[in-house]
């Protein structure tokens, strides 16, 4: 059985990865329609070893899809997300537009797989923050093997996450600094090149951030709503790959090597730990990559039960596009959405 699948946003950095990976995995396609704004209408982009021409999403008829695949920001999927589920076109959204909503399941399949099923409520399924994702594929094996109470995570994530012109700002400050341009922040608020920023999103209230808190409300409602977790996001000046510090407490007994084991037997993760010299693996390894790395397991003396460890991801992939075929993969698999004649 083939299907007819939409991938709306796929002039851009996240929908440009996502048709690389239904191309990939062999993603059994009948149609794809490339969907971007009307300036974009005409624009050509590649699907596998094929090239398709963007079409005008404003004017695309969403009956024509089985699956539509949202990548392209908040403020177009709460626009066109209902209007295309309504139409009976599963849609797998990338924005936060609908990850808290309680209707809409909030899915990482190595994690809670069995939530997609929940989708015939609003005929949403929604894909979480490209941060929390990486974390959670993590935290889900440990936390089934001795319960975790609390996580203190510190984000290292990379420009791409906030698009294409962010990208574009590291690439010209960068190259500007070596021939004495003055590094002006226009997509962030201070320089990013040679820099790290501690602020990614809005600020809120209490002191933290949107993005911190995402990582607090989407992991509670995937993993464990008694989990308590506390977050720094960081931007740094890396363009591909998110990097996590993460610091767990756990409600019984857990070794460094129960940990280890688990975790090389859990579903997309790779663990690369070696006590030595590169024996870790940074950003620019997992570029490209499909899986999850994890290095640095370690004992932390100053909790009962309590482990580090650092966590490296492709957030193009993992974080965003990856997670969305994965999600389409599962409810193929499980026969939830059936090919239009």
């Amino acid at each position: 059985m083939a299907f007819n699948v939409a991938v709306v946003g796929a002039t851009g950095m996240v929908g440009q990865e996502v048709l690389a990976i239904l191309a990939e995995r062999m993603f059994p396609t009948a149609e794809v329609f490339a969907l971007a704004s009307r300036s974009s209408m005409g624009r050509e982009v590649s699907y596998g070893d094929r090239t398709l021409k963007c079409r005008d999403l404003a004017q695309f008829d969403f009956g024509q899809a089985d699956i539509a695949i949202f990548a392209a920001g908040g403020d177009v999927s709460g626009e066109y997300a209902q209007k295309a589920a309504d139409k009976g076109c599963l849609v797998i959204d990338n924005s936060s537009r609908f990850r808290l909503d309680e209707d809409v399941p909030l899915v990482v399949p190595e994690v809670n797989p069995d939530a997609v099923e929940g989708f015939r409520k609003r005929g949403i399924i929604a894909n979480p923050n490209c941060s929390t994702a990486q974390m959670v594929v993590a935290l889900k094996p440990l936390h089934d093997l001795a319960g975790i109470k609390r996580v203190v995570v510190s984000t290292y994530q990379s420009v791409s996450g906030a698009g294409r012109e962010a990208s574009d700002e590291l690439f010209t400050q960068t190259k500007g600094i070596y021939v004495n341009d003055d590094p002006t922040p226009s997509q962030f608020t201070k320089q990013i090149a040679f820099n790290v920023i501690p602020h990614i999103d809005v600020f809120m209230e209490d002191g933290s951030t949107r993005e911190e808190y995402k990582m607090v409300a989407e992991t509670q409602k995937m993993l464990d709503p008694n989990i308590k977790l506390t977050a720094t996001a960081v931007r740094v000046p890396v363009f591909v790959g998110h990097s996590e510090a993460i610091n767990i407490e756990f409600e019984r007994p857990i070794t460094v090597s129960e940990a280890r084991k688990t975790l090389r037997e859990a579903p997309g993760i790779l663990v690369v730990d070696k006590r030595e010299d590169g024996g870790y693996v940074t950003p620019v390894e997992c570029v490209g990559d499909f899986a999850t790395f994890i290095s640095r397991i370690r004992k932390d003396p100053t909790v009962e039960n309590g482990l580090n460890l650092w966590c490296v991801s492709d957030n193009l992939r993992k974080g965003a596009a990856l997670n969305a075929v994965q999600i389409a993969e599962l409810v193929v698999n499980r026969g939830l959405v059936e090919a239009r004649d």
